[in-house]
């Protein structure tokens, strides 16, 4: 088995590497990445009624929708930026409910919608590249 640690320590590396030279549209690819990876341990977790665990997860999910939020250009964005704004906040709140009211149908949603909105970021990097 592998030992979790060293499995953290690695993927700690990867991440950076990533991000070192990445793109803002690259950056965002890569939160959205680890999100939907969180929301499917958030999702395990509620189903194995591990609450601490799935609280934990929970509130990494809400701090990386805060943060592609944090960073939207709501200025020069337009509508499309205050669109995508509004439903970072909702996935938030719905991520919030769904620790609440442990419903993991809750994080299914959420991340139907995210995955939907990384498709949309996939084309923007394709379309600049």
């Amino acid at each position: 088995m592998l030992n979790y640690e060293a499995y953290s320590s690695y993927h700690a590396v990867n991440l950076d590497a990533q991000t070192a030279r990445a793109t803002p549209v690259q950056l965002v690819l890569v939160l959205m990445d680890g999100l939907l990876e969180e929301l499917a341990r958030a999702r395990g977790h509620i189903a194995g009624k591990r609450f601490e665990l799935k609280a934990n997860s929970l509130d990494k999910c809400i701090e990386i929708l805060n943060g592609l939020s944090s960073s939207l250009d709501f200025e020069s964005g337009g509508e499309v930026v205050a669109n995508l704004g509004k439903l970072y906040d909702y996935c938030a709140w719905r991520l919030y409910k769904a620790g609440v009211a442990l419903d993991p149908a809750m994080v299914d949603e959420v991340s139907t919608l995210l995955s939907t909105i990384k498709q949309g970021w996939l084309g923007v990097q394709a379309r600049n590249e």
